[in-house]
């Protein structure tokens, strides 16, 4: 295992994906998640669709050239109907260029569309780092679920070992979307849209007590 996967996978990368909650602040607000039972129900449900999209548009982001990351970054947008969603997606994307430029010097930074949704960004960073496309779904499902579970844990309060096991116990999960992601083909990319999802993006935007970016 590389190294540079496991950088990626950290939260503490310092990219900006520590503000962001994936719609949990709302969903606790909304009272769907409160234990480590619907947190769970939440993370899975997640997973399985932005989670799904993010790993395939990572995974063909991974090694492609610069026309290729522009239509990626326009099949990205087609599979994120939230217009709130979209504006954090590419919060992140740049968080993650500014630091990838660093961390990863690579002349493919310079092809991707400014600014970049996440998993393009994420795609881009995989390759620098000298992963595989398989390495970039599997980076982009795990942060899919990791995200939200650390922000369920801080807005909740929950036992932090409840949390780390409910996460590891889906690790099956997150490999069978990173699997199912890495073929990288334009057409197989899934388009697994969440009405949920988009919804508590939308009212976390138009809220003021709020915690978290998105």
């Amino acid at each position: 295992m590389s190294s540079a996967l496991l950088t990626l996978a950290d939260s503490r990368l310092p990219a900006g994906g520590h503000t962001h909650s994936g719609g949990v602040e709302q969903a606790i607000a909304a009272g769907i998640v409160g234990d480590p039972v619907t947190l769970t129900a939440f993370l899975r449900r997640r997973l399985h669709t932005a989670g799904a999209v993010a790993a395939g548009l990572a995974a063909a982001a991974c090694g492609a050239d610069a026309e290729s990351l522009a239509h990626l970054d326009q099949e990205a947008d087609a599979r994120t109907p939230s217009p709130a969603l979209r504006a954090a997606s590419r919060a992140q994307g740049r968080g993650l260029v500014r630091v990838g430029r660093r961390a990863w010097p690579s002349s493919a930074w310079d092809a991707l569309p400014e600014p970049p949704h996440h998993p393009i960004a994420l795609g881009v960073a995989a390759h620098a780092g000298g992963l595989t496309p398989r390495d970039a779904a599997a980076v982009a499902a795990y942060l899919s679920i990791s995200g939200p579970a650390t922000a369920a844990q801080r807005l909740l309060a929950m036992d932090p070992l409840a949390v780390a096991a409910l996460t590891a116990r889906l690790a099956p999960e997150v490999d069978a979307v990173a699997e199912s992601g890495r073929n990288g083909h334009f057409c197989r990319i899934p388009a697994a849209a969440d009405s949920l999802l988009d919804l508590l993006a939308e009212v976390h935007a138009a809220r003021k007590d709020r915690f978290f970016a998105s």
